[in-house]
């Protein structure tokens, strides 16, 4: 009798994870949401230091991308991270 209260309670649980399985399985509008979210915080930093780095540049005298081209590869790598951190949780 024991063994089969055991096995009862091992197939409810089971059948109480695969319903609660199916209740927050991701759906299609979530999932666009997601990766439209992970979109933004890897190109927003990215454009912040183009325009950043074009605005520094065009103060200064000559022709120079420096700062553009700083910023940029400074946004591509705060993106990654941005994209990471988003990807852990």
């Amino acid at each position: 009798m024991n063994n089969h209260s055991k096995l009862k309670d091992k197939v409810e649980y089971q059948i109480k994870r695969i319903k609660k399985a199916e209740r927050e399985r991701p759906n299609l509008i979530s999932q666009t949401i997601y990766i439209g979210t992970l979109g933004l915080v890897m190109v927003l930093p990215v454009i912040a230091g183009v325009y950043l780095g074009r605005w520094i540049d065009s103060l200064l005298e000559g022709y120079s991308v420096r700062w553009t081209l700083s910023l940029l590869i400074t946004g591509v790598i705060i993106g990654f991270f941005n994209v990471y951190y988003l990807i852990k949780e």
